[in-house]
Formats: C-alpha cells, sequence, structure tokens
C-alpha cells in the first residue's frame, strides 16, 4: 500500500524471519495454542473436557477466521473476547471451554513472552555469525601494523586484527548477557484476573495442589523450564525493560563498530563492501560514502533511546496492572527487536567482505612511525655513548621542526633524516631504519588475537555451528 504509512523497520530493514515473530498471524496462533493447552492440561487434571473438544480445537489453530474477529471487535472493543468468539465459530463443540477460567493477559502475556524468546534466539543466531566473520577476519590481518589511536590521536601501533578483536570482545559480553536473559525468562503461566488464581480455584472447588499442577503443566507444554511464581494480572514489566536494555547493549557494540569503519573508511585505510553499481552521491559521482555502515549507527541511536520506553513503563505501574503500558509496548518491544535484527543483518554483510587497503595503512604508519621509534632511538645512541639528557633534548627540537614541517609546509616528515645527520647520534641511515621495522612496534598483539580466538571465541563456534551458516540480506 502506497497511500497509507509503512514502517521502514519492515519494508527495507528486519529480515522476513524477524517481521513474522512480531505479526498478527504469529500472535494469534499462539493465542490459539495457548488455547489448546489450557484446554489439555485442564482436562488432565479432571475437568469436564472430551477428547474431541480438544481435538475440534487443534485442528482450528492455523484456520484463522480474521474477518469475524474484526467484525466482533469492533462491536465488543476487545481483541481477546473477539478472538475467542471466532474461534469458538469454528468449534461449536469445543465453544463453551475455550479460555476456561483465564484472563486476557494468559493469552497476551504468554504470547509475548514467547514471541520475544523466539526473538532472542534469532538475535543470537546472527550475533554467533557476526562473530565468525571477524574472527576470520582477525585472524586474517592477525599481523598487519596499523596505527593506534587515542583521542583520535595516532598512538602505539596495534595490528588490525587486534583491533577487529575490542569490537569482538564487546559483543562477547552481550552474547553473555543475552544468554543469561534466555536462561533466565520465565512464563507467566496461569494465574488468573489479579494473579491470585481464584477462578481457578473456583473450577477445581478449592483444590490448590491441582491448581499449581495446571500453573506448572501449561509452562511445560509451552516450552518453558519456569514461571513466575507470583505476578499481578500481567507479567513483571521489567521484563520488557531486560530484555530491551540487552537489545541496546547489543546495539552500544554494534554502533562502536560502525563509527570505527566508518573513521576508518574516511583515512582510506579500509572500507565496508561497495557495489558495482552502488551510487554513492547523487551530486560527487567518485564518493563511496559508508551508507551500510551509517544505516547501523543510526538504527542503533534508535534502540538505545527506545530501551528506555519499557523501563518508564515498568516504573509507573499501579498495583496489580494499569493499561497505560499496551499502547508504548505495542509500539517499543517489537521496533527494539526489529531494528536490532536490521543492524545485525547489516554488521553480517559489512564483515563478509570488509576491504583492508594496506598501502594506505603503511603509507600511515610512515608518516607517524619515526615520532613513536625516538625513544627507541634514544636508548641504542645512549648504547653507543651518548649522554641521554642531551640526546632527549635534539630529539624534541627535531621532532618539532619535522611536524612544523609536516603540518605547516605540507611536506614528508624529514625526522629520521635529521637524526641521521646529527653527529650526537652517531647512528648510520642503516641502524635507525633497522630499529623501524612495523612489526617490532606491536607488541603481542598477534598473539593476543590468536589466544583470544582460540580460548574465547572458537568455543562458542563450535557449541552453535549451526548459526554459522544463518543468512541476512540486506535487501535496499
Amino acid at each position: 500500500m502506497r497511500d497509507t504509512y509503512n514502517t521502514p523497520l519492515n519494508t527495507r530493514y528486519a529480515s522476513k524471519e524477524m517481521s513474522y515473530l512480531f505479526s498478527d498471524e504469529m500472535k494469534f496462533k499462539t493465542w490459539r495454542k495457548l488455547w489448546v493447552a489450557l484446554a489439555e492440561c485442564e482436562k488432565e487434571l479432571g475437568l469436564n473436557i472430551t477428547d474431541e473438544q480438544i481435538e475440534e480445537l487443534r485442528k482450528n489453530i492455523d484456520n484463522i477466521n480474521y474477518e469475524e474477529a474484526e467484525k466482533r471487535e469492533r462491536i465488543t472493543r476487545h481483541d481477546v473476547m473477539s478472538h475467542v468468539y471466532a474461534y469458538g465459530l469454528q468449534c461449536p463443540a469445543a465453544k463453551g471451554i475455550i479460555h476456561l477460567g483465564a484472563t486476557s493477559c494468559y493469552v497476551g502475556d504468554n504470547t509475548d513472552l514467547i514471541i520475544m524468546r523466539e526473538g532472542l534466539y534469532l538475535i543470537k543466531k546472527k550475533l554467533i555469525k557476526v562473530l565468525n566473520n571477524l574472527s576470520k577476519f582477525a585472524l586474517k590481518y592477525k599481523d598487519l601494523p596499523t596505527l593506534g589511536f587515542t583521542h583520535f590521536q595516532p598512538a602505539q601501533l596495534t595490528t588490525v586484527g587486534k583491533r577487529a578483536t575490542l569490537w569482538m570482545q564487546d559483543l562477547l559480553m552481550d552474547l553473555e548477557n543475552l544468554d543469561f536473559v534466555i536462561e533466565k525468562m520465565k512464563f507467566r503461566g496461569v494465574k488468573g484476573t489479579t494473579g491470585t488464581q481464584a477462578s481457578f480455584m473456583e473450577l477445581f472447588d478449592g483444590n490448590e495442589e491441582a491448581v499449581k499442577k495446571l500453573d506448572i503443566l501449561v509452562t511445560e507444554k509451552m516450552g518453558f523450564k519456569d514461571r513466575f511464581p507470583v505476578t499481578g494480572q500481567t507479567y513483571p514489566r521489567k521484563v520488557d525493560s531486560i530484555i530491551l536494555n540487552t537489545l541496546s547493549e547489543i546495539a552500544q557494540s554494534a554502533y562502536k563498530f560502525s563509527n570505527d569503519l566508518r573513521l576508518l573508511q574516511s583515512m582510506k585505510e579500509m572500507e565496508e563492501p561497495f557495489e558495482k553499481n552502488q551510487i554513492g552521491s547523487s551530486a560527487m559521482a567518485y564518493k563511496r560514502n559508508p551508507m551500510r555502515s551509517e544505516r547501523m549507527s543510526a538504527l542503533c541511536r534508535y534502540i538505545i533511546v527506545d530501551s528506555i520506553n519499557p523501563a518508564i513503563t515498568a516504573a509507573t505501574q499501579w498495583f496489580e496492572r494499569t493499561l497505560d503500558d499496551s499502547a508504548n509496548k505495542r509500539l517499543a518491544v517489537p521496533e527494539a527487536f526489529l531494528a536490532l535484527d536490521g543492524v545485525l543483518n547489516l554488521y553480517i554483510n559489512i564483515t563478509s567482505n570488509m576491504v583492508v587497503y594496506e598501502k594506505i595503512i603503511k603509507a600511515h604508519i610512515d608518516n607517524e612511525l619515526p615520532f613513536m621509534a625516538t625513544e627507541n632511538i634514544l636508548m641504542e645512541a645512549v648504547k653507543k655513548g651518548g649522554d641521554r639528557q642531551e640526546l632527549h633534548e635534539r630529539i624534541r627540537m627535531h621532532s618539532m621542526e619535522a611536524a612544523r614541517r609536516v603540518k605547516e609546509l605540507g611536506l614528508n616528515n624529514d625526522l629520521l633524516q635529521r637524526i641521521s645527520n646529527d653527529p650526537a647520534f652517531n647512528m648510520t641511515d642503516k641502524e635507525i631504519s633497522s630499529i623501524l621495522c612495523p612489526e617490532k612496534f606491536v607488541g603481542r598483539a598477534p598473539s593476543q588475537v590468536v589466544e583470544f580466538i582460540e580460548n574465547y571465541i572458537n568455543p562458542i563456534l563450535e557449541e552453535n555451528a549451526s548459526s554459522i551458516d544463518i543468512e541476512a540480506k540486506v535487501e535496499l
């Protein structure tokens, strides 16, 4: 439809898999699965429900009569009861036992928890894929020296591969937190209108053990290991805050990567993939803009800000529940998942084929390494009998003049030539050049890459091998 607003999260950024999880079809089919599970467990515990009624419900889980539900909702203004009514039209024998004893949040909240957990599983798979891509990249470039930067000023050398491990370590922390959140997710369960299970106590004639057992059976049937021991009408809205905060943490890491790559692309040291027919600018045809990294930054910023929504919602709920969570939650939660899915699609796409320009990196090193090597030169000159204090002062003077030559006159860095021509240092060009091998300035960076990947990343990749082949398309 071109005459109404469509969210770009669906049309441009998120995958079909993530979009489906937050679709009406996923929601309403899950409602019906929950109603079937409730009926099955109530029958198992002795309520007067027949196999025929349950079979009728099962047969119509996927056959949703949306038109009837929508027509009914226009009359009742209640989505759950409208779908109960529509389900009953298809299941006349089971009509009287649909939603038996339950409140709207039985289907609404439990479905939300199921969908969010499935969304977290998909996020995890894509995180694993990114780590796999970055691990290959880091190993490939573990020995390639590059300028390190502090305060975005040239600093001691590192390697291109070592820098990639910093991106990976952020994601590793995110993955650990994500696993924790998934592991600790609880089902709302079968709690009744205000969480007291009063309606189920009535159904089971005051049999508390049966009511407790019903809660456990439905929880297990829907694939959860545990449920909240107590609730109001809803599951605690802190859950949404915890989950979106976890998504925000992943977005923060991705944001850091996208900004680093944007800076590196401006320096012409690295680039995101650029397709053959891609246009960088409508006016400047020569440009190769980092549009994917910029899109990552934009979506990450949205997720980080969006994570505040459920925090405020959780803080402002009244007693057993208020409904001011609903409209906000319908927007904030799905949009965070869809936006992060889009971020990870981009992250996977970029890291699968990043371009490294080794000669540009070397040229940048050659411009800065003479300054960084002065301490090593000083030590060698002292070994030859020079006076440290005098040599230190001469290096300072030569460095200032070389820096002026580069910054003010736009000429090359001639610091090494100045030192070589200064008899106080008593060093030949060859001796100075031998000190300037960039590989001597990267410390343990190559070994750190290998150790980090072998000890921390490879075990995760092996444990989650099925996620390595996941596809992530960037549509536009």
